[in-house]
């Protein structure tokens, strides 16, 4: 199926991105939101992978519940640092709020 080639291209891409975003800093004290080859602001890629499908796409889904879990288990902060980063910012930052998060003021995409 062309469709799921194209997310797990995204995925991989988006991966990369962050890794090499957070994993470059040297942390600034203590938040827990260190990254190594496979965490990325306290989630794994794996689960952070969950909520792909809700930004992905004309009319994507609404996030799954494992979306939801995967960002209330996130430093938000430090994912909003990278969300320049993503290829559609603005669908990823609805998510929080779709999972009955508050985004933090500084996710804020202005459009």
């Amino acid at each position: 199926m062309a469709n799921m080639e194209h997310v797990a291209k995204c995925l991989l891409v988006m991966a990369v991105i962050f890794l090499a975003a957070v994993g470059g800093g040297s942390g600034g004290g203590g938040g827990g939101a260190e990254a190594t080859p496979t965490h990325i602001c306290n989630v794994t890629i794996a689960e952070l992978a969950e909520c792909l499908p809700a930004i992905t796409g004309k009319s994507p889904p609404e996030p799954s519940d494992d979306c939801c879990k995967a960002l209330r288990k996130s430093d938000l902060h430090c994912l909003c640092k990278h969300k320049s980063q993503l290829s559609n910012p603005s669908k990823a930052m609805e998510l929080p709020g779709k999972c009955g998060l508050e985004l933090p003021h500084e996710c804020q995409v202005r459009v």
